[in-house]
């Protein structure tokens, strides 16, 4: 009993001798640094080791700050990387740039074209890591989110297609990116004509719910936003109608279609 007690004793003391601490992202062309701290046992630095994707980078840790040189790993920009950094139990360093790994937007568009039916397509060269695009449709005198693809996150040429529905008239569409510096990446626009036929709502003065027409006989799904009179979003969603029945009295407006309205709330 006494033995094994012994091995037990051993045993944890092995595991919690050394931690770990790891990182991994996307290779953007800017090296990491570190600060090491002393050991709490004040016998030599905390970092006791570091891999880049399973390879030990050379040099050696025992300094009290070091950078991790992706160049010494052959690693090409946009490359995914995972770093571990082992230490003794006790102690951390601490990665001083962490975000240098996140992916940015650097893609560029070599060719963005849109079909009558509003299926938009792109190809895009230069991303650097996985980040959403966003599909932006210009209606209600702004840019409306309408719907998001995935970057592939290659360096390569990428092609991507997302189905826009369509409002009546002239239609602009394009593409964006934020990355985690909060700058947003928009593509040029790209402009076509549909088909889709022109939307009208019924009633003017609303009791229970409001209903969307096309040419003012068939219902129809459009996209739609209620405000109040303040300016607050109340419902927003897209259907062949809207229930107003919890609305209290007064004066909306809605979008939809292409469109602005005022509407009163009996």
């Amino acid at each position: 009993m006494k033995r094994v007690l012994i091995l037990l004793t051993f045993i944890f003391l092995s595991v919690s001798v050394e931690a770990s601490l790891s990182l991994e992202g996307t290779y953007q062309g800017k090296n990491l640094y570190v600060q090491n701290p002393i050991d709490d046992e004040g016998f030599g630095y905390c970092a006791t080791k570091v891999t880049v994707n399973g390879d030990i980078m050379p040099g050696g840790t025992s300094v009290g700050a070091f950078e991790i040189d992706f160049l010494f790993f052959n690693i090409e920009i946009g490359e995914p990387v995972f770093i571990v950094i082992e230490h003794n139990d006790g102690c951390q360093p601490k990665i001083l740039n962490p975000e240098v790994l996140l992916p940015r937007s650097t893609y560029e568009v070599v060719d963005i074209s849109v079909s009558d039916a509003g299926v938009l397509s792109w190809t895009t060269t230069g991303e650097r890591g996985k980040l959403p695009f966003v599909i932006e449709q210009y209606r209600w005198n702004r840019w409306v989110q309408v719907g998001e693809v995935m970057g592939a996150g290659s360096n390569g040429k990428n092609t991507y297609e997302f189905s826009v529905a369509p409002h009546h008239g002239e239609n602009r569409v394009r593409i964006s990116q934020t990355d985690h510096s909060g700058t947003k990446n928009p593509s040029r626009a790209v402009t076509f004509n549909s088909g889709a036929p022109k939307i009208t709502k019924t009633p003017a003065k609303v009791r229970d719910e409001i209903r969307f027409l096309a040419n003012g006989l068939t219902p129809v799904e459009t996209r739609y936003e209620v405000y109040d009179a303040y300016g607050n979003i109340v419902k927003k969603g897209v259907g062949s109608s809207v229930d107003c029945s919890n609305l209290l009295r007064g004066v909306y407006y809605i979008n939809f279609d292409n469109v602005n309205e005022k509407f009163i709330k009996n």
